[in-house]
């Protein structure tokens, strides 16, 4: 048992082993890390968001390439790695997937290739609410359920005319350590006419592992983005962390006939995510 708990980096009491952590180098692992990070970031956005505009000049529908290479080389700037199970299918699909920091846009943009539905907030905030509309992120406004009916045109929409979207049905992001309840209203937009035949599919993603060694609950905060954290000190400091293993299951696609209603869809997504994610968490998929 002793040996279990020192390779997991804890002490028989549940502390986190100081030595375990020095010996890792987490705190931090590359302290010149940022450096890099910001340095592919800006070769990734001088490299590739003129195109990216252009295209969406000439393109005013779908999303176009240079958003998923952008995101490719920022992830790999990121230290981040990312390995793919299951078979991702495309074409006017609805990705569901869990949701811990701000780090998964990219990584989940880096394989999944469509918009993002994300808060009204996110296009406000400048450079980033920028790089979002080069993505033709959906912008919605949760707290005005007046707003719903239009924010749901907007989505079914894209998907008729063949294009993808990426959903976060909890609403948030969470601790790493439990998916949050999804939200049965946020698949409301396979409710109208003509959705039942699109295909949903339920997308797991995880943190596995931080420099070679088994992602802990103690070290999930330093990736989790929740609450009030400001989004510029905490990328910072996962930018000295080092490598980053993340993992990505995609799950059997389902169509909203196959369910008696959108609660029953939220909670079949979220019982296959939660249960890849425990598993994959656990080193067990």
């Amino acid at each position: 048992m002793a040996g279990a708990n020192f390779a997991s980096g804890m002490m028989p009491d549940g502390r986190q082993d100081g030595r375990f952590a020095r010996a890792s180098g987490e705190r931090p692992f590359q302290r010149m890390g940022a450096v890099k990070s910001v340095a592919g970031t800006l070769a990734a956005t001088g490299a590739l968001l003129a195109p990216a505009y252009v295209s969406n000049l000439m393109r005013p529908e779908g999303v176009g390439k240079a958003p998923q290479l952008w995101h490719r080389m920022v992830s790999r700037s990121l230290g981040v790695t990312t390995s793919v199970r299951g078979r991702m299918v495309s074409g006017a699909v609805l990705y569901v997937a869990n949701h811990l920091s701000w780090l998964d846009i990219p990584v989940l943009g880096s394989h999944l290739h469509g918009s993002f539905v994300a808060k009204a907030e996110v296009g406000q905030m400048g450079f980033v609410g920028f790089l979002a509309d080069i993505q033709r992120t959906i912008y919605v406004e949760r707290a005005r359920r007046s707003e719903s009916a239009s924010q749901a045109d907007t989505i079914q929409t894209r998907l008729k005319r063949g294009d993808n979207v990426i959903l976060f049905p909890e609403g948030t992001s969470n601790d790493g350590v439990r998916l949050l309840p999804f939200k049965s209203t946020l698949f409301s937009v396979m409710d109208g006419a003509g959705m039942e035949d699109f295909r949903i599919q339920p997308v797991t993603l995880a943190y596995t592992h931080l420099n070679g060694l088994p992602l802990i609950r103690s070290r999930m905060v330093d990736i989790a983005w929740i609450g009030d954290m400001e989004l510029g000190s905490h990328a910072m400091d996962l930018m000295q962390l080092g490598r980053i293993q993340a993992e990505i299951h995609c799950h059997p696609p389902v169509r909203r006939t196959d369910f008696p209603d959108r609660k029953a869809l939220a909670r079949h997504c979220q019982q296959v995510i939660a249960g890849s994610y425990r598993a994959m968490m656990r080193g067990q998929a």
